[in-house]
């Protein structure tokens, strides 16, 4: 990733976390619905899942511009997964509901280039992911 889209991703994130509760269920509410086969991998109880999801993107997108920092939780957060039966085709359409939640909450300040540093931040947090699933495997 280059600067400029660690400091898009960073600075849009700035934006996203006052409405952190909302945005949760924006993401949740999208990603059951284009994907229902993943609604049992989560308990009944989305409250505290969702305050996860939360916390987990505010590390990842703090240290960003320090990316080696944040390789090992991201990897035990992988290896976890493996654990929930969580499938490599599950990390699309999580992204898609993330992208989609990004232009929900950031609506016109949701730019191209703002939408290409997200997907690319993603792309590296899901690669690394899968890659440590399949290690755990």
């Amino acid at each position: 990733m280059t600067p400029e889209q660690v400091a898009l991703v960073q600075g849009s994130f700035k934006k996203v976390a006052p409405i952190a509760d909302t945005a949760a269920d924006i993401f949740y509410d999208r990603l059951f619905e284009i994907a229902p086969e993943v609604r049992p991998l989560f308990p009944e109880d989305m409250r505290e899942q969702k305050k996860k999801l939360m916390q987990m993107l505010a590390t990842a997108v703090t240290n960003l511009h320090q990316v080696e920092t944040i390789v090992a939780p991201v990897q035990a957060l992988g290896k976890r997964h493996a654990g929930y039966d969580v499938k490599d085709e599950h990390y699309d359409k999580v992204g898609e509901a993330l992208i989609f939640t990004l232009g929900k909450g950031l609506g016109d300040d949701f730019t191209p280039e703002v939408r290409d540093a997200w997907v690319e931040t993603y792309g590296l947090v899901a690669t690394t992911m899968k890659d440590a699933a399949k290690e755990a495997a």
